[in-house]
């Protein structure tokens, strides 16, 4: 066979546009989707759905002639910031669970460290991303070249270096010929079910335009399959042991469980043995939420039923879940004695707080699991509780989401009514977007949908700036959904250039833009451990006068018209002030063939309660008596803190 004289960049291009991925082990919605954001032969889909870009002088002469002309096979979108284009790029693949890859390409430098932050969200979250930086030259005869950072003892070192923590694969090409190994190894790391994440590959300026002989076959297309491996007999009999001898069983759904598109599964194993289901903020939507053993969100930003299920079980089926804090309560929800049965792809999450561990894809483990525990049924009793305690957790946020009464603006619309409105408004093809702040636990309450894989919270890195980049990205992956983000004020100022990217590339998405004057949760956070109201609300920052930095006082800080800003990037945009005026205006963003912003001011201090402790760092010793007494209560509630490795 030839061979292709092409340069990296070029050899670097025509193999990520050969890339696929196979659809012959999905369902017919999950195949359907993977097609609708790519071009499909009926058995396969491009692994890749594109690149982002930002150019600059580390790849726009070498890597950039290479995307134009694969542009029509592999296309590349402009953003409008590097953090921004690959939160984007984790977006569409959380839309795309897992199964489609963006990559994200930047300039040397500061477009280089921009992309630290969404690598880290990627990491976290079990992402598949690939970030393609412009680096240094490998013969640093021009050295210190533009917007390059020296270090003095290590001259091997560029700002690239600052990737290796907050990715699963890193390389730095520094000869043409390592193409054939690196790019195939990061494309297996990306797909691997247990070491999923970002993998990041180094492309110095000389070695971007060096060319080499490539083996034609190396461009031939490769149709890839996510691996789902089986559970280890031993491990399997183990775990099917402890659960048929539970009491009091309960599965936690985590994110694991739509990555491995597992809610079938879920649901039958769960009906079949009657064992409740909760579910982490990940695995929101993996089981219905009418469903009598649906027993809602568990942990900090969880529900009151879920709390109380988890702290009764004996027995506990973690899937998919990587038992963060904020599932766990920070340790404090589940009673000492329970055990834990561990079923992920990944050993280090299968045996987190001494689980029994079930190293399986989450699909096949409950099939084998389930058949295991053969005509196995938890007592009724403890199914009965189940319905009992949903019912309360429904009661309670219908009452709170439920729309004005009157056309009254005395008091601002909460949080909660805002969800409330968006779920209303919502049908079968709505996919919520959200991020940090004080959303999360009011999406994760409020979003009780029966429609499989219509929720994206990024609360595994905490990403204030997520919701837009993420659902530009999530449009791009789902084009036939209506995806709506839900931001508040202040992840808003934080990052909102890719609502002009959305209109620019033809993504529309509609945002709504809760305006509570300023970084509302963290003041929560900190009044609630005995702290003053300072520098989270707006009205509590500092400003500068003519006698130096004082308080702000009674100086009204600026107010932000994020309609008029959204506006100026060619959205269309309005103010509403009440419940029914938001819920009208979806129905016109819904009809808008434009990136379509709401924007609302929200009430501050109105929160929907979970029922969980969580622990943060409160001073020991203070001369704010508040503060000592917070300390007191966050020892007190840590005392029912699980202790495990």
């Amino acid at each position: 066979m030839a061979d292709l004289k092409l340069t990296t960049a070029g050899a670097t291009v025509r193999f990520l546009a050969a890339q696929r991925i196979a659809l012959d082990d999905l369902d017919a919605d999950a195949a359907r989707e993977l097609v609708a954001g790519g071009t499909g032969d009926g058995e396969s889909v491009p692994l890749f759905g594109g690149v982002y870009a930002i150019f600059g002088h580390g790849n726009v002469t070498c890597l950039g002639p290479e995307l134009h002309r694969a542009r029509h096979e592999l296309p590349t979108w402009r953003g409008q910031n590097e953090q921004g284009m690959a939160l984007a790029g984790v977006g569409f693949a959380r839309a795309m669970r897992r199964r489609r890859i963006m990559a994200a390409t930047s300039s040397i430098g500061p477009g280089a460290t921009n992309m630290v932050t969404a690598a880290a969200v990627a990491h976290a979250n079990r992402m598949p991303l690939l970030l393609l930086s412009g680096d240094t030259f490998s013969h640093r005869l021009p050295d210190p070249v533009l917007q390059q950072v020296e270090h003095f003892g290590d001259p091997s070192t560029t700002v690239n270096d600052a990737f290796r923590p907050v990715v699963r694969f890193w390389d730095r090409l520094t000869t043409p010929q390592q193409v054939l190994q690196s790019l195939p190894n990061a494309v297996a790391t990306m797909l691997d079910p247990a070491d999923c994440g970002p993998a990041f590959i180094g492309l110095p300026q000389d070695t971007q335009a060096q060319t080499y002989s490539f083996p034609e076959r190396f461009f031939e297309p490769v149709v890839h399959r996510v691996r789902r491996p089986r559970p280890d007999r031993r491990e399997l009999a183990t775990a099917a042991a402890a659960l048929a001898a539970a009491k009091r069983p309960l599965v936690i759904s985590g994110g694991g469980v739509r990555w491995s598109m597992a809610e079938a599964e879920l649901r039958g194993f769960a009906e079949r043995h009657g064992i409740p289901v909760v579910e982490t903020v990940a695995g929101r939507t993996s089981f219905p939420s009418s469903h009598p053993l649906a027993c809602g969100p568990i942990g900090v930003t969880g529900c009151v039923s879920a709390n109380a299920m988890a702290g009764a079980a004996d027995v506990i089926v973690a899937v998919g879940t990587r038992l963060g804090d904020f599932a766990t309560g920070s340790w404090t929800v589940f009673d000492h004695a329970s055990a834990f049965i561990g079923l992920n792809t990944a050993r280090f999450d299968a045996t987190k707080h001494s689980s029994l561990p079930l190293v399986a894809d989450a699909r096949e483990g409950l099939a084998e699991l389930g058949a295991a525990i053969g005509d196995y049924r938890a007592p009724d009793d403890w199914t009965a509780r189940a319905e009992t305690e949903t019912a309360q957790y429904h009661a309670y946020i219908d009452k709170l989401a439920a729309p004005e009464a009157d056309d009254s603006r005395a008091a601002l619309p909460t949080y909660a009514q805002v969800v409330g409105a968006v779920s209303r408004a919502a049908d079968e093809r709505t996919y919520v977007v959200t991020a940090a702040g004080g959303l999360p636990g009011e999406t994760v309450n409020g979003w009780r949908s029966d429609v499989e894989h219509s929720f994206d919270c990024e609360y595994g890195y905490s990403t204030m700036g997520y919701e837009i980049s993420g659902a530009w990205g999530a449009k791009q992956a789902l084009p036939e959904r209506d995806v709506v983000a839900l931001v508040g004020d202040g992840s808003y100022l934080m990052m909102n250039s890719d609502l002009y990217s959305s209109v620019l590339s033809g993504h529309p998405i509609t945002v709504v833009v809760c305006d509570n004057g300023g970084f509302a949760v963290i003041n929560r956070l900190q009044r609630a451990q005995g702290g003053e109201s300072f520098n989270n609300f707006l009205a509590d920052t500092m400003t500068q006068t003519s006698s130096g930095a004082t308080d702000r006082g009674s100086s009204e800080p600026l107010h932000v018209d994020f309609a008029a800003h959204a506006a100026s990037m060619g959205c269309a945009s309005e103010v509403v002030a009440t419940i029914a005026e938001l819920e009208a205006a979806l129905q016109r963003a819904n009809a808008s063939e434009r990136t379509y912003v709401i924007v609302l001011a929200t009430h501050p201090t109105s929160w929907t309660e979970g029922g969980a402790a969580w622990q943060v760092g409160v001073p020991e010793t203070s001369d704010r008596a508040e503060i000592s007494e917070a300390a007191a209560a966050m020892a007190e509630a840590m005392a029912a803190q699980r202790r495990g490795r």
